[in-house]
């Protein structure tokens, strides 16, 4: 059976309170999916923002569009707390859609 697709507005972050990523698909779980493989080269590859940490859903890709444009031009606190007022600890979101958990990393130095 086929997943159903939506409209939706997605924020990502490498880490609590780190950088943060907004962007807009028809299908959530294809688009993570991409993000997480680095198959098209950007920010989320560039910067290692995997983790999702909001969604919004909509009926129409309009809807969703127009509130991707109002959520990239807010402030950066304005940002973070929507974040935290669904997602206080910036839990990743993506294993909630049937998407692995992302891998723990390693100490940055090698060690």
């Amino acid at each position: 059976m086929p997943r159903e697709r939506a409209p939706c507005v997605h924020f990502l972050a490498r880490k609590p309170f780190g950088a943060v990523y907004i962007g807009v698909t028809s299908d959530l779980v294809a688009r993570i999916y991409q993000h997480r493989t680095s198959a098209v080269p950007g920010f989320t590859s560039r910067y290692a923002v995997y983790r999702l940490v909001h969604f919004e859903q909509f009926d129409r890709m309009d809807a969703a569009i127009a509130r991707e444009k109002q959520l990239k031009n807010w402030h950066r606190q304005w940002k973070v707390n929507l974040i935290q007022s669904g997602n206080p600890d910036w839990y990743d979101l993506a294993p909630g859609l049937g998407i692995p958990p992302l891998a723990p990393r390693g100490p940055r130095n090698g060690s």
